[in-house]
C-alpha cells in the first residue's frame, strides 16, 4: 500500500498562485494513476487532475483546464499540482491520491472511486 502525504496548501487572493506536494512512499511502483481531488463544504468530492504514471499523460477537470498542472518527480516519489490564476470556487480541501489498478479514459482517472489510497489533505483557501 502507499502511503502519501499532501503539503502546501494555504490561502492567497484571487488570481494567486500555489503549488501543492504529494510524498508517496510504499508501494509506489503499483500505482497506475495519481491524481489531485479537492472537496468543499457541503459538495462531493472531484476530480481535479490525473496523471497516469506511466507515460505521464494527464487530464483535468474543465473547471481548471489552463490554470492547473499536475507533474510527478519520480526521483523524489512526489506529485505536484501547480494552480495557477486561483478563484473563490477553488477554494476546498485537496486531496491526492493513489489508484493501484489501471484505469482508462477521462472519466475513468477522475473519479475518485477509482483510487484506493488517499492523504490526510491540504486545504486551499482563495479570498475575493
Amino acid at each position: 500500500q502507499v502511503q502519501l502525504v499532501e503539503s502546501g496548501g494555504g490561502s492567497v487572493q484571487a488570481g494567486g498562485s500555489l503549488r501543492l506536494s504529494c510524498a508517496a512512499s510504499g508501494s509506489t511502483y503499483s500505482s497506475y494513476s495519481m491524481g489531485w481531488f479537492r472537496q468543499a463544504p457541503g459538495k462531493e468530492r472531484e476530480g481535479v487532475a490525473s496523471i497516469y504514471t506511466s507515460n505521464r499523460d494527464t487530464y483535468y477537470a474543465d473547471s481548471v483546464k489552463g490554470r492547473f498542472t499536475i507533474s510527478q518527480d519520480n526521483a523524489k516519489n512526489t506529485l505536484y499540482l501547480q494552480m495557477n490564476s486561483l478563484k473563490p470556487e477553488d477554494t476546498a480541501m485537496y486531496y491526492c491520491a493513489a489508484a493501484s489498478r489501471p484505469v482508462y479514459g477521462r472519466w475513468a482517472v477522475l473519479a475518485a472511486t477509482n483510487y484506493n489510497a488517499w492523504g490526510q489533505g491540504t486545504r486551499v483557501t482563495v479570498s475575493s
